[in-house]
């Protein structure tokens, strides 16, 4: 069978015309609806000089359009790269020239930006989501074109997404996303989770984020409706999963945090949720527990770009006292954990790298061989993640391999320690790294944002952590900031705090 993701939204289209596909503040369009919106606009692209593996980008934020862009290049065998809009100009600058993208679709808030981009990029065509004094506005471009079917290009293992690293290390790398591990990433999903026909999902997590982006494959997929919200505001969110009768959402720890201080919660009709899903950084045992206690099951997920999305779920059917792991591996999917120093396969419990396996992995960053090369060995991705599986195949996340301190001969990772801090309850953030050390060669520090009017010390920290690690793994110094640095998926980060540390 030959797969292209667009080819998937069609046949969605035929056998559920009437589902409501797409849903916006202004905007409702089921199935049919929304196909022949994709067509239109893959008519327009045909007459805008793109082609078969040309790149067309998106700079935009949650909503129906995102979609009508990316399923229409898919069609045509061109490649979407949804861009992260909290980038800078430079930063979007570069994306755009190392993709060599030839159209941009943009957001009409975003015209500033883009205006300053026009001289310094390879992109001919640009189509604003709203109206702007200088760009051809969407839905006019869309406008009177033939809704019929194109001509199906790109399939199998042709690129469909490219998704750009956050650029931690140094310059963001063009994650490349095949119609294959797009579709196989969606049947893992479906099939791993309670993820039915006819679900209604809240579209809150960025769609720049393979997080936020992955369970729009998986909702075509299956037929479920997708509510759009494009900015997060934790009030709004609960008033549309009451009012729009959610059944779930793919969120980020923090959001789930906000959304519970909400005082109103136990008030509301949630009769219709099912679930939340939750990733991008460890969920706290804490958040799973508060939840549970309102009656929300949290499913925590393990996931990565290069892996199209999910890699593992913790769901609350496997027990509670396993949800300090990241659950077991997707349907379709494996993991195995390798030595570092001679990738030889670990047995139960022992930490090494984690490895992946099977369909979903990408295939390798766009223009970089040796980028590439570095992590897809053997047909596995070489997470980068130090974990472990246990007797019973639950995963066990530790840390980053390049985050792990190294004390006197002994491996300390930050992770663990951060874990013991967070559960103090004065504290609403904490970063654990490592600093140079004449004697140790490394000792770990943390960085601590503790809660408005508390009276936390250090001292009380580190007492903390010698009542529940071991004496070589204690914090050896505390510094409490107003924020701990993160980029904009959320992720921490460790070289900013390290450069503080020298």
């Amino acid at each position: 069978m030959n797969i292209n993701i667009g080819r998937m939204f069609a046949n969605r289209a035929f056998l559920t015309p009437d589902l409501e596909a797409c849903v916006g503040e202004d905007y409702l369009y089921n199935y049919k609806e929304m196909n022949q919106r994709i067509n239109r606009f893959a008519a327009f692209l045909c007459t805008s000089d793109i082609h078969q593996g040309d790149r067309i980008a998106i700079l935009a934020k949650n909503n129906e359009q995102v979609l009508t862009a990316l399923f229409a290049a898919a069609k045509i065998g061109a490649i979407t790269i949804v861009l992260n809009y909290r980038l800078q100009g430079p930063e979007l600058a570069y994306i755009l020239s190392d993709s060599q993208a030839k159209l941009l679709v943009y957001g009409a808030e975003f015209v500033k930006v883009v205006n300053s981009l026009k001289d310094q990029i390879s992109v001919k065509t640009f189509i604003s989501i709203g109206k702007t004094d200088s760009d051809r506005e969407f839905e006019s471009a869309i406008q009177n074109r033939d809704d019929a079917e194109p001509e199906i290009l790109g399939q199998n293992d042709d690129p469909a997404v490219l998704m750009y690293t956050s650029g931690t290390t140094g310059k963001p790398k063009g994650v490349t996303l095949t119609h294959s591990n797009l579709f196989w990433a969606a049947t893992g999903l479906t099939n791993t989770i309670d993820w039915a026909h006819k679900y209604r999902y809240l579209s809150v997590a960025p769609l720049f984020h393979i997080g936020g982006l992955a369970p729009i494959f998986a909702n075509i997929h299956v037929g479920c409706t997708m509510v759009f919200m494009p900015d997060f505001d934790p009030n709004k969110a609960w008033r549309i999963i009451v009012e729009e009768k959610i059944n779930f959402a793919m969120t980020v720890p923090v959001m789930l945090q906000y959304m519970k201080m909400i005082p109103s919660i136990k008030k509301m009709d949630l009769s219709c949720l099912k679930h939340f899903i939750c990733g991008g950084s460890a969920v706290p045992q804490a958040l799973i527990a508060a939840y549970r206690e309102l009656g929300i099951d949290v499913h925590q997920v393990y996931g990565a770009t290069e892996y199209s999305g999910a890699i593992s779920f913790w769901s609350p059917g496997m027990g509670i006292e396993k949800s300090h792991s990241m659950g077991k591996p997707v349907f379709h999917g494996d993991i195995k954990i390798i030595a570092p120093e001679n990738d030889q396969e670990l047995g139960p419990d022992e930490v090494g790298e984690i490895c992946i396996l099977g369909p979903q992995v990408f295939k390798g960053y766009w223009g970089n061989k040796s980028a590439s090369d570095d992590v897809l060995v053997h047909g596995h991705y070489r997470s980068g993640d130090l974990g472990k599986k246990d007797a019973q195949g639950f995963v066990y996340v530790v840390d980053r391999l390049k985050d792990m301190i190294i004390s006197g001969s002994e491996n300390i990772y930050p992770a663990e320690l951060e874990s013991v801090i967070a559960s103090h309850p004065d504290i609403m953030d904490v970063a654990v790294v490592g600093k140079p050390d004449e004697k140790w060669g490394e000792i770990p520090i943390a960085f601590v944002v503790k809660k408005p009017g508390t009276s936390l010390t250090e001292q009380d920290i580190i007492q903390l952590c010698r009542k529940n690690l071991a004496g070589f793994k204690c914090v050896k110094a505390v510094f409490f900031i107003d924020e701990v640095p993160r980029n904009t998926l959320g992720k921490v980060l460790k070289r900013s705090l390290r450069d503080q540390t020298n």
